[in-house]
């Protein structure tokens, strides 16, 4: 079996087991923290990060981190990718490199994230019988939520594009058919969500009960989201969610037990002699 036929299948396989249809995906964070059960955050990371899967050996714990970036349709890949890694469990201690030529596991994470992203039977039905045009591509790319070139590449396996114009329909930017075609206002709004530091649920949300209870600080939430802690306690405060008072419960004096000074032998230390 190829990596593309693994990838398909798999990936067939995924929103066959989550019914998922062939529609197109929305937030891939909470898509993956509720459907794996694993902690998903968006990171401030260098420029040539993009995404990693981590595992705790010792824990069986496993956490994805992608990094913030303008570019929406690329995250949106790569967490369809680590995904991908989680799924057949191929995540490795060792960085990731450029090495050529590209080991398997990698090229068929990029595979799972392309048929995951847009099925084939999803990529018929939006197109039907309309002819393949730009105005096409940029639909495919403005319904499913994914680079021109992952788009190009479905559309040719579909049948629906010749490799001619599959390569240079690959070359074309996002920007420039939301330009184009007049989505250049939602693009700007994918842009901003995918250009924002976001923790894992299940730990924001353990947080938030800590704060509750009053034993986490406004300002590890702060933390945790990359804000101002005075913005988290506002956006708590008004929707009804405070701290639990402190209080300090104190014993009545009647209550404590009686306490023996000395020890059995009834050697007590009464201070030096007068």
């Amino acid at each position: 079996m190829t990596a593309e036929d693994d990838a398909r299948g798999a990936a067939e396989g995924f929103r066959r087991e989550h019914h998922l249809g062939t529609q197109p995906l929305g937030d891939l964070v909470a898509l993956i923290e509720q459907t794996t059960g694993i902690d998903v955050a968006v990171l401030d990371v260098g420029p040539d990060e993009h995404g990693l899967t981590m595992r705790d050996p010792a824990r069986g714990a496993v956490f994805i981190a992608v990094a913030r970036t303008e570019h929406p349709m690329r995250q949106r890949s790569t967490l369809a990718h680590e995904l991908a890694h989680v799924l057949f469990e191929d995540w490795t201690d060792e960085q990731p490199t450029d090495s050529v030529p590209r080991p398997y596991k990698e090229i068929r994470a990029d595979a799972f994230a392309r048929h995951l992203l847009v099925p084939g039977a999803g990529v018929r039905e939006v197109v039907g019988d309309a002819p393949a045009t730009p105005l096409v591509l940029s639909k495919l790319v403005q319904w499913f939520q994914v680079s021109p070139a992952v788009a190009a590449i479905a559309m040719y396996q579909a049948g629906l594009l010749d490799s001619g114009t599959k390569e240079l329909w690959m070359t074309i930017s996002t920007p420039k058919l939301a330009a184009r075609f007049g989505w250049t206002d939602q693009y700007k709004a994918l842009q901003q969500q995918s250009d924002r530091r976001r923790a894992p649920q299940k730990l924001l949300a353990r947080a938030i009960e800590g704060y509750v209870e009053n034993v986490v600080s406004a300002q590890a939430l702060a933390t945790l989201r990359g804000i101002e802690a005075a913005a988290v306690i506002r956006e708590l405060t008004d929707q009804g969610i405070e701290q639990q008072a402190s209080t300090v419960v104190w014993e009545d004096v009647g209550d404590l037990p009686d306490v023996e000074f000395g020890d059995a032998d009834g050697d007590v230390d009464e201070g030096p002699a007068g």
